[in-house]
């Protein structure tokens, strides 16, 4: 049991625990507001108006405007792609000597491919007499109509395997 005489030591310690737990709440609660207004420092700067609502919704419009290039963008990447898959960027070249008494690689076969390893091949035969160029018309990477020889499908296939560099 307590005795009334030790009545004032108990309140006594009970206020000084009291006391420090509200100094930690303070300093706590002080360092809690300095960094709240170091964030509103951070929002407001540059604004001398104090309306949240305002600077939202200036805010609000600025995201949208830039929403909206950023679509318009994408747009224009879309088509940019759609055209680059249309045009010729996988080119494969093979020299070759067609006929033993014809010294040096002076023929050639060569592969112009688009994005879908379509385009043509352009063949040029050296000959003593002359040179005669023939072209072929590639689909998929093959030829539907006419027949390859070794050397366009080497050329061919030394421009399917050219991988598309992404910038």
């Amino acid at each position: 049991m307590i005795s009334t005489d030790q009545f004032p030591f108990y309140f006594a310690i009970i206020g000084i625990f009291l006391a420090v737990l509200s100094l930690i709440i303070g300093i706590w609660t002080a360092i809690k507001l300095n960094s709240t207004q170091k964030n509103l420092g951070i929002l407001f700067s540059g604004k001398k108006a104090v309306d949240l609502e305002s600077i939202l919704l200036a805010h609000t419009e600025e995201i949208s405007a830039i929403d909206k290039e950023i679509q318009e963008l994408f747009e224009i990447s879309n088509k940019i792609h759609n055209l680059s898959q249309r045009s010729i960027h996988k080119v494969g070249i093979v020299r070759f000597n067609p006929f033993k008494d014809i010294g040096g690689d002076q023929s050639f076969a060569i592969a112009l491919l688009d994005g879908k390893d379509c385009g043509i091949t352009i063949s040029s035969l050296h000959t003593r007499e002359g040179t005669r160029i023939y072209s072929k018309p590639i689909t998929k990477g093959a030829s539907e109509k006419y027949t390859l020889t070794e050397e366009e499908k080497a050329a061919i296939k030394a421009a399917v395997t050219i991988k598309p560099s992404k910038i």
